[in-house]
């Protein structure tokens, strides 16, 4: 149209009847939101209404004047990855239900932790609770205990917090320990958010399995544990090499406590 208004030096009307097109069409302006602003609108309703489905989603959109489908809200709502989970952990206050993890852009922006399983010399099962700083790799701790409830993970994270600060997120699976009332309390208390790994995805909390990798190829199938003792000398004395001798490869093979102060420049990508 713009090419024949210009070489013809004709107008608009003219060019509508030459090419045999309603010139309501040509001139009409469309009056809804562009797709970008709907899903930004979409997200900053998930945000703050976690268990929020899609039609109520729409419903508020319709509040707003959007003139929207709930079908097109529908597959925006599925392509932003809101959907609810089918299992997320009751009576969790501070559970993080989305889907929408960002990378971590300075220290105790978001830790991990999970659990590692091995025994003592005599047969004895240990549990080593294991928590890392997704952007710096710091290592706060390898924490061995015959036993863990919800209360020991809470008593570790308050000693280690005390040295490093708290974190604004610490992603976790779903096991008892984590969604236990005492973490959730603790967490609710500190302002931490529990961001909990869905049912079978491991990939959800990959920092903390490259570590747990790590941790047991260099620390745990290279000694005896005779004592309980024995193991927390011979974890922390492998904590300390890994924190700070051990060049990390996704960190520019800088050891972890050179990114303790990093910023957003030396931002790792990978786990």
């Amino acid at each position: 149209m713009d090419r024949l208004q210009g070489e013809w030096k004709i107008s608009t009307r003219r060019a509508c009847a030459v090419l045999q097109i309603d010139r309501s069409l040509y001139v009409y302006k469309s009056k809804r939101g562009t797709q970008a602003e709907l899903t930004q609108r979409i997200r900053e309703i998930c945000a703050t209404r976690v268990r929020y489905g899609y039609r109520r989603v729409h419903i508020l959109l319709q509040r707003d004047g959007w003139a929207v489908n709930p079908k097109r809200i529908y597959r925006l709502y599925k392509e932003l990855g809101m959907q609810l989970r089918n299992k997320v952990p009751r009576r969790r206050v501070k559970a993080k239900v989305r889907e929408d993890r960002r990378p971590a852009t300075h220290t105790n922006d978001i830790w991990a932790m999970d659990f590692v399983h091995d025994q003592l010399a005599t047969g004895r099962k240990i549990r080593i609770l294991t928590v890392i700083d997704t952007f710096s790799r710091f290592s706060p701790a390898t924490d061995p205990r015959f036993s863990y409830r919800g209360e020991d993970v809470v008593q570790t994270l308050e000693r280690i917090c005390g040295q490093m600060g708290y974190p604004r997120s610490i992603r976790v699976d779903q096991g008892s320990e984590f969604v236990s009332r005492d973490l959730d309390l603790w967490a609710y208390q500190k302002g931490v958010v529990l961001d909990f790994s869905r049912p079978g995805k491991p990939t959800d909390n990959s920092f903390i399995e490259s570590f747990n990798g790590k941790f047991r190829a260099e620390c745990l199938n290279t000694h005896w544990f005779m004592s309980l003792d024995d193991a927390r000398a011979k974890m922390e004395a492998w904590r300390q090499d890994y924190n700070e001798v051990r060049p990390h490869s996704a960190i520019g093979n800088k050891p972890p406590i050179s990114l303790l102060n990093g910023s957003p420049a030396d931002l790792p990508v990978g786990p």
